[in-house]
């Protein structure tokens, strides 16, 4: 269930996310709940869901605890964010055909049709650290959020 936290808020929901390669599932349920929930048509659910397990898998992999994923409401679109405190900054790399890892922001940006990014974040469910935000959009003009 979606749970809004602050009526009329930038923020529709945010969750902390488990500190081990589990997150990812836990990641997937929560973003699928919440935008069937909100009733996104099911394509654009689908491509959230892989796009939610790619950032949470690099951060696992490349960021550090804690982990949080956010979901936000702007003008006409979704904005879903994978926050961690690690340092390093995301980039897409070149990988191979042979290549096991390296493609995740480049599912995330064709999928988003280049609407993704990352940038300095504080957390939503937890004072702390500062972190990172890895995040992309989905279109949602046809559909009344709050």
């Amino acid at each position: 269930m979606v749970t809004l936290l602050q009526p009329r808020s930038a923020i529709v929901a945010a969750w902390p996310l488990r500190e081990n390669a589990q997150a990812a599932a836990q990641a997937r349920d929560l973003i699928r709940e919440a935008l069937t929930g909100l009733h996104i048509p099911q394509d654009p659910v689908d491509d959230a869901v892989l796009m939610v397990s790619e950032l949470v898998g690099n951060a696992v992999m490349y960021g550090d605890p804690p982990f949080e994923l956010v979901l936000r409401s702007l003008e006409g679109e979704l904005r879903v964010e994978m926050i961690d405190s690690g340092t390093i900054s995301p980039a897409m790399r070149a990988t191979g055909v042979e290549s096991e890892h390296g493609r995740g922001l480049g599912i995330v940006s064709e999928l988003s049709g280049g609407r993704c990014g990352w940038h300095n974040a504080t957390y939503a469910t937890r004072s702390g650290p500062e972190g990172k935000a890895v995040w992309f959009v989905i279109p949602t003009s046809q559909v009344d959020l709050l």
